[in-house]
């Protein structure tokens, strides 16, 4: 491997198996998607989050989802930071977006957090808005359930038969985002 900073990419979710199929852990869905296509699997890592080490297109990345409480994200994805040396630019975060009709995404780089308690303590955690983002779009809760609920909640069966495309359309998002600039994967997987 050369000298070249990795990329970290960093999916969310809340740990456990009784928060494997939430709403809120669609971003730790699409990291597990990614190792298994590079054939690999999520190992414990001392800062705190299943990491692995993988190539795409012919360059070094991180890819992880934190140990940690959602809220509590920052601190595992700062420690990546500085263990592998990846820099800000180079920081891609896949996570839920309740403000984004389900099975879309969308793309950017910094913004507001949108009252995603994981992108905000990450932005504390490492000292800037200014990272690409990933929006996996859950859509919004029915009715008047609690939006803080409704993240917790399993995806319906005809949602998780839509997650058989739209993980790996996230995953495949992910990737581009190393290869491309930012303008130009939005205008792909935005025209999807």
């Amino acid at each position: 491997m050369t000298g070249e900073a990795p990329w970290l990419i960093v999916g969310l979710g809340n740990p456990g198996p009784q928060y494997a199929g939430n709403r809120h852990n669609v971003g730790a869905m699409v990291i597990d998607r990614m190792a298994r296509d590079a054939g690999t699997s999520l190992r414990a890592h001392k800062a705190g989050a299943l990491a692995a080490s993988i190539r795409l297109a012919g360059q070094p990345v991180v890819i992880a989802t934190p140990t940690s409480y959602m809220n509590e994200s920052g601190g595992p994805v700062a420690g990546l930071m500085r263990f592998f040396k990846a820099p800000l630019e180079r920081l891609i975060v896949v996570h839920d977006e309740l403000d984004i009709e389900f099975a879309t995404l969308r793309l950017k780089r910094s913004g507001g957090e949108g009252g995603h308690n994981g992108l905000k303590s990450i932005s504390k955690s490492v000292g800037s808005k200014d990272y690409l983002r990933v929006r996996v779009g859950i859509g919004r809760p029915p009715g008047r359930m609690d939006p803080a609920a409704y993240v917790l909640k399993n995806f319906t069966a005809t949602e998780r038969a839509e997650l058989e495309f739209l993980v790996p359309e996230a995953a495949e998002a992910a990737e581009l985002l190393t290869v491309k600039p930012l303008n130009d994967v939005q205008n792909v997987v935005h025209a999807r």
